[in-house]
């Protein structure tokens, strides 16, 4: 590659697992990535725990909750991105979400306001002729509202409806929108959880999913997923109803 074809990808939320493992893999393809999070130590120090490409890679502080700021971040990128993936997670068990509101609140602030807020100033930039990808990770538990955590589900399912208008609105400018629909993934996030071991996907499996996104919107990781993805957008109501 010579210097200037050196393409950029923009990691929005790069402190979680899946999106650090996801940078690992595209500086390996060559690409120079900037990790934005509230968390730069910590990413910083995984950097160099896995000996990644440090030359090709920029982090810089990016609070998702902080919409006020966003336009300036964006201003004051080194470099305007080719690609975007949206990675930021936060979570608070559905119990403590109907009660604590301060809880539910971040989530709909990092999950999706976030999101929105952030993904329309890349997205309205027309200026950066260069953008011709937006990723957004999202998850199974939007698909259809369950008794044990839509509140959460929620905000993963207006994100993803987000991510489909998004798709449509920049199809004209030949820019491909894709949304990751993963189900458990082994994390920091889901390791108080008791989950069954036989459907916890590792971070890396996912961040593949990610760095090699074809042309298609909806990419759901792992084959028995793919499986419970489909029975649960066409269940009947009141199945849904009894499931956990």
């Amino acid at each position: 590659m010579s210097h200037h074809a050196i393409k950029t990808v923009l990691v929005l939320g790069a402190n979680s697992d899946v999106a650090k493992e996801a940078i690992l893999l595209y500086l390996e393809k060559g690409y120079h990535v900037i990790a934005a999070s509230r968390s730069t130590e910590e990413i910083a120090a995984f950097m160099k725990a896995r000996n990644a490409a440090a030359h090709q890679l920029t982090i810089c502080y990016f609070d998702a909750t902080a919409f006020s700021d966003h336009a300036a971040f964006y201003a004051g990128l080194p470099a305007k991105p080719h690609i975007v993936v949206y990675a930021a997670g936060f979570q608070v068990t559905n119990e403590q979400a109907l009660v604590d509101w301060d809880g539910s609140y971040r989530m709909i602030n990092v999950l999706y306001a976030g999101a929105v807020s952030i993904l329309n100033i890349i997205a309205t930039d027309t200026a950066n002729n260069h953008l011709e990808r937006i990723i957004g990770l999202s998850s199974l538990s939007g698909v259809r509202g369950r008794k044990s955590n839509f509140v959460y589900g929620s905000t993963k399912s207006a994100f993803t409806q987000y991510l489909a208008g998004l798709r449509q609105y920049l199809f004209s400018r030949k820019i491909i929108v894709n949304v990751i629909i993963a189900g458990y993934i082994r994390s920091k996030m889901t390791a108080g959880l008791d989950l069954p071991e036989y459907l916890l996907m590792e971070p890396a499996f996912i961040a593949r999913k990610i760095v090699n996104a074809g042309s298609g919107f909806a990419i759901v990781p792992g084959s028995k997923w793919k499986i419970i993805y489909f029975i649960l957008k066409h269940l009947p109501e009141r199945w849904v109803a009894k499931l956990p």
